[in-house]
């Protein structure tokens, strides 16, 4: 004999013409959708819908199969609703709330093998987590200029919890850039949790601990930016020959130098090497004592050394190429 259930509260979305009703993990929310939308969508929908139950442990509510589902709420509505709304926007406004809509899109996208919301979510997350040096300096440009959000600046989720929800959901793109920034943070820090981009309260937010595996990662991506600031401050600034066309070598050099000795004492263990260059280089564009072809050579020695950083910032923290790593993200199935 079919078990009737009571209903509880009318979850979003609910169909009246639906044939089967979902409810979350320790919810007295249920949905009531449909069973072959559903899984059209998902094979892993079609075989749980498929699969029969014993007669005395059937649920049936609004004369509809009841599924249990092993999931929250909010994030089990999102994901129907962006089923159902197609190609809508995957986005929620802006701050935090934004990348926690997303974070919990993409888990279940995974969970569930719904490939198009999948790579919608990675592709949203990219916008702010680049795979190119240009979104990069956009991500850059953009915190330097956008308003602060409940007391927090832009992108308004600490790298930790981007890098956990990457790792859990096999999301490969996004990490290079979110360890990097992640190295900007004193160890101390990390462990302790409690800066306020790690403190924030909700279901979806993805966890503030720091893995062994990522542990690795984050010591090796801090010593490599240490000693990339290092070789670009006595090397790339301090170290340099004038080029064939410099007008005025003694003093190009000696201003270099100069260069050099301050900028040595002015960066901070916090400071990222990738936009450190680009500020070097607008205080050497205004410098008067450095000729025109000295500031076009020095222009282009930063160009490239910030293009070889961006080619092997992957590999600075233990991880394959770009190309390994879009092949694995970015590849139609």
């Amino acid at each position: 004999m079919n078990k009737a259930v009571r209903l509880g509260k009318r979850g979003d979305p609910w169909f009246e013409d639906g044939n089967i009703i979902l409810v979350p993990e320790d919810s007295s929310i249920y949905f009531k959708v449909h069973r072959d939308f559903l899984s059209r969508h998902s094979e892993i929908f079609k075989s749980m819908f498929e699969l029969p139950q014993p007669t005395a442990d059937a649920e049936i509510l609004d004369e509809c199969q009841v599924v249990r589902m092993y999931d929250l709420p909010v994030e089990l509505s999102n994901l129907i609703k962006a089923l159902y709304d197609g190609s809508s926007p995957l986005t929620r406004g802006h701050g935090i709330d934004d990348f926690l809509y997303t974070a919990g899109i993409l888990r279940l996208s995974t969970k569930y093998f719904i490939t198009r919301l999948r790579a919608q979510a990675i592709q949203h997350l990219m916008k702010t987590w680049s795979n190119t040096l240009r979104g990069h300096d956009q991500m850059i440009e953009l915190a330097l200029k956008a308003p602060h959000i409940d007391d927090k600046s832009y992108p308004y989720v600490h790298p930790l919890h981007v890098l956990n929800l990457a790792r859990s959901t096999n999301v490969q793109i996004i990490l290079p850039l979110a360890i990097y920034f992640l190295s900007l943070y004193p160890l101390t820090d990390i462990l302790a949790a409690d800066h306020p981009k790690l403190t924030i309260k909700h279901a979806s937010c993805p966890s503030s601990d720091l893995s062994p595996q990522d542990l690795q990662a984050y010591t090796l991506m801090y010593q490599a930016r240490v000693d990339i600031m290092l070789d670009f401050v006595r090397s790339v600034c301090g170290d340099r020959s004038s080029p064939a066309s410099c007008q005025n070598e003694g003093t190009c050099i000696k201003a270099f130098t100069r260069v050099s000795s301050i900028q040595s004492r002015s960066w901070r263990i916090r400071t990222g090497p990738l936009h450190f260059m680009v500020q070097v280089s607008e205080q050497i564009a205004d410098n008067p004592d450095i000729c025109g072809p000295c500031k076009r050579a020095f222009r282009q020695d930063v160009t490239t050394l910030r293009e070889d950083v961006w080619r092997r910032l992957p590999s600075l923290c233990g991880l394959p190429s770009w190309s390994e790593l879009e092949a694995l993200d970015l590849t139609e199935p």
